[in-house]
């Protein structure tokens, strides 16, 4: 047997764990009419298969019709759920792992328009400020018919072959009972700790008497909300001392902080520029204090993190659930030796901002995540080699290189630069996403082992790229930065990628004009901004940088609000016109009748890229297909077979921002789903 911490077995009540790493509750948002249908259940079986102990789903699961999913979550208060969960199950005890579900009722965590439109619930009046919704005062009645809900979905899961669930039970329904802060009731469910506890341990005294002893019930709760009034340190470790000995549960599953207002969630979750795991001591001091199985999971990227949790015996089942997003065979990596290979989890949350905002989870740079039908995580060997030539060598280009390298193809890439990476590199710069750089660095790792080669200073002309006598060129040159947007006064301003890279010498009163609504503005602000400069963000938008989303908004706010930055929305910059060494901003509205000036030193214009795609059109009329890609092989998965030209040298391809401005995800996914049949 291994001496890896990682790799020991572990005995919760009567169910043995293969080893020490799960994957915690989350909702990927996959479902399809409330229940985990195929796309759900490749989703949760791919990380079952990379050799996980546990994998928990849902977070979570809703247990009434008054707690309407706000982010697509499994509806588990239908019965015709049920045999869509055993599919699941036993997909997942088919490869040696657990598999239970999070049930909870979010209280005044959704909306009263959604579902239903039944109206949301708490102990109080008192609104979630994410979520905005305020609730109806919850009476006896409600608490009754909710209790029994629960009951109810937690024999469909037993029905359904989960090994156990889990309550969620911060920030929703049961929490909201518990807190001080959000619970105002009298009588038997309000008032003393007792009470505020009396409907959590109603609901599991409900839910064990259905599913009997032989069934893994657990809660994810906090045990600090870090809030003035709220549940402090001391009373959480006497939550959690009277949740282990009312003998209804069998471990904890500890978080510390709130989750009801942008702010809150992320210190809960933390992304990247935040510390790792930063409340794992916390987890151990309640761990410490209980004697009791528990688990943690908040940020914990990597192998040598998870490894310090286990083997310091700070908590007995560690979560990285993340970082599964990014590589589902992690343990298998471990067990190989192959901790090097492991796809790193760079911390952009890039997955659960798109959940939030009402989209489905995806990795920033792992495109295969939430598209197990169509994508591989593993690429398969082609059938014959081909000479693979690639312009570019950021995420776009190093992607397509690495799949094409997997694939058995001899592969060029020619990139101009003296170093990889494109815009990730330049992002890269601002120490809050310097983590960002992994996602080139794996690549660049990935592209050595498959025999890639990468010429650096080499810029690609139509001759020198012939000379290579190429199959295939993929074109992914990505693009530059897009200033000339105005009716007048264009050559006097510069642009975020100038402010962010040094190239442009920063001003003192600067007004930047964002309608990309990315980080590359926030970046620029927060560079001036902390040089000492005056600085203004606007926006033509109702709302400013919508591209960057909420979690990741946090840190830039907690910085810019400190730095005196102005944000400006619903106002378009028109021109620049110079005055001495002032320059005069005229303002204008998409909504009219307006006109207004700013004096300032410096406009920063953010305006996405422009493709940088002269090589492609040079290019062009000498392949086979003219550069055209079938949109019906491409989405089936099928090779490109398109010819326009019989005469053509080679395939022609242009993917990433070389074809349009889009993120970086989306440049990975071109370069995948091309190159993965290629």
């Amino acid at each position: 047997m291994s001496s890896d911490p990682l790799l020991q077995p572990y005995k919760l009540k009567h169910l043995t764990l293969r080893n020490r790493i799960i994957v915690t509750s989350h909702e990927p948002a996959y479902p399809e009419d409330g229940m985990p249908k195929e796309r759900y259940l490749a989703y949760t079986v791919e990380r079952a298969k990379g050799g996980v102990a546990m994998t928990m789903t849902a977070g979570s699961a809703a247990v009434s019709k008054d707690s309407p999913p706000v982010f697509n979550n499994l509806l588990a208060y239908k019965d015709e759920i049920v045999p869509w969960i055993r599919q699941m199950t036993d997909a997942v005890h088919e490869e040696g792992a657990a598999i239970m579900i999070q049930l909870t009722h979010l209280g005044r965590r959704t909306r009263w328009d959604k579902g239903d439109w039944l109206p949301v619930l708490a102990p109080s009046h008192h609104r979630e400020a994410s979520h905005r919704a305020f609730p109806k005062k919850i009476e006896d009645w409600d608490i009754e018919r909710i209790i029994k809900d629960f009951a109810d979905a937690a024999e469909r899961m037993k029905a359904g072959g989960m090994d156990g669930v889990e309550l969620e039970a911060y920030g929703h329904l049961i929490d909201q009972f518990v807190s001080p802060l959000t619970n105002e009731l009298d009588g038997p469910y309000g008032g003393s700790l007792d009470n505020r506890m009396r409907f959590c341990m109603d609901v599991f005294k409900a839910i064990r008497s259905r599913v009997g002893d032989d069934f893994i019930l657990g809660v994810r709760y906090t045990a600090d909300e870090r809030l003035p009034g709220g549940t402090g340190v001391s009373e959480g470790i006497e939550i959690s001392k009277r949740l282990k000995e009312s003998g209804l549960i069998d471990y904890l599953n500890v978080i510390r902080g709130h989750i009801d207002t942008d702010a809150g969630l992320t210190d809960v979750i933390p992304i990247q520029g935040m510390a790792n795991a930063p409340h794992l001591d916390f987890a151990g001091e309640i761990r410490a204090a209980t004697n009791f199985p528990t688990f943690h999971a908040a940020k914990i990227p990597d192998v040598a993190t998870a490894r310090h949790a286990i083997a310091s015996g700070k908590v007995d089942m560690i979560g990285m659930t993340r970082a599964h997003m990014t590589d589902p065979h992690i343990v298998r990596k471990i067990i190989e030796k192959r901790e090097d290979e492991i796809r790193p989890c760079v911390g952009a949350n890039y997955c659960l901002d798109r959940i939030y905002q009402g989209g489905a989870a995806y990795c920033i740079h792992n495109a295969a995540t939430g598209r197990e039908l169509t994508m591989p995580h593993i690429v398969a060997k082609a059938d014959s080699r081909k000479k693979i030539v690639v312009v570019g060598a950021g995420p776009a280009g190093l992607e397509a290189a690495r799949v094409a390298g997997e694939r058995g193809h001899e592969v060029v890439v020619f990139e101009a630069a003296s170093d990889p990476g494109g815009q990730i590199r330049l992002t890269a710069l601002s120490p809050r996403r310097k983590e960002m750089m992994s996602i080139i660095d794996w690549r660049m790792a990935q592209c050595e082992k498959h025999g890639v080669a990468i010429r650096f200073n080499a810029w690609a002309e139509a001759e020198t790229i012939e000379a290579e006598n190429p199959d295939v060129v993929i074109v992914a040159t990505g693009g530059v930065a897009h200033t000339d947007v105005l009716s007048k006064g264009n050559e006097f301003v510069v642009s975020s990628w100038d402010i962010i890279s040094g190239d442009a010498k920063a001003g003192t009163n600067v007004l930047i004009f964002d309608d990309a609504g990315d980080h590359a503005a926030l970046q620029a602000a927060e560079f001036l901004a902390g040089a000492g400069a005056k600085v203004e963000i606007m926006t033509p938008d109702r709302s400013f940088s919508p591209e960057v989303m909420a979690m990741n908004l946090v840190p830039y706010m907690r910085s810019l609000q400190k730095l005196d930055v102005t944000f400006t929305v619903t106002y378009r910059l028109e021109s620049v016109e110079k005055n001495g060494n002032q320059l005069i901003a005229n303002v204008g509205s998409d909504y009219g009748g307006i006109s207004k000036q700013r004096i300032v030193d410096q406009v920063v214009v953010n305006h996405g890229t422009i493709p940088l795609d002269d090589i492609y059109f040079e290019l062009k009329p000498r392949s086979t297909n003219h550069g055209e890609i079938s949109q019906d092989e491409l989405i089936a998965g099928q090779p490109q077979s398109v010819v326009r030209n019989a005469q053509g040298q080679f395939q022609l391809f242009r993917i990433g921002d070389a074809v349009s401005a889009r993120n970086t995800h989306a440049a990975i996914y071109d370069a995948l789903r091309l190159a993965k049949d290629i």
